[in-house]
């Protein structure tokens, strides 16, 4: 099996959405696709079958380019956003976040080779 097509580990963030309406997480995870591609292949964000979830979870490819500015959208109230993964991965997209919403960062932590960054989104005119 040929694995090229993969992302390299280094690239792949991990996305954890919680504390927000459904809208909302939808929206941050549409925006975050306008600028990176999914690391998985499976259903869009927003359509699992399950919706009284009150977490989502995707993977995007923060691979070495810029993606500018996201498409960014309203939010309705805040999100709180999990990125874990390689430092340089994991700061692209919260550089990638700040051109959309306002962020506040809450927490990190680091290790060896990965890092886990806690953050807040509002809208920018909050």
């Amino acid at each position: 099996m040929n694995d090229s097509s993969r992302p390299a580990p280094a690239d792949l963030v991990q996305v954890v959405l919680s504390d927000c309406a459904p809208d909302d997480a939808i929206a941050v995870l549409t925006a975050l696709g306008s600028g990176f591609t999914s690391g998985r292949s499976s259903d869009t964000p927003g359509e699992s079958p399950d919706t009284g979830s009150d977490t989502w979870t995707e993977s995007f490819v923060a691979a070495d380019h810029s993606p500018g500015s996201l498409s960014g959208t309203a939010l309705k109230g805040a999100v709180t956003v999990e990125l874990q993964g390689a430092p340089v991965a994991v700061d692209r997209l919260r550089k990638a976040l700040d051109s959309a919403f306002a962020v506040e960062e809450q927490g990190s932590a680091s290790g060896d080779q990965e890092v886990e960054l806690q953050l807040r989104l509002t809208s920018r005119d909050a």
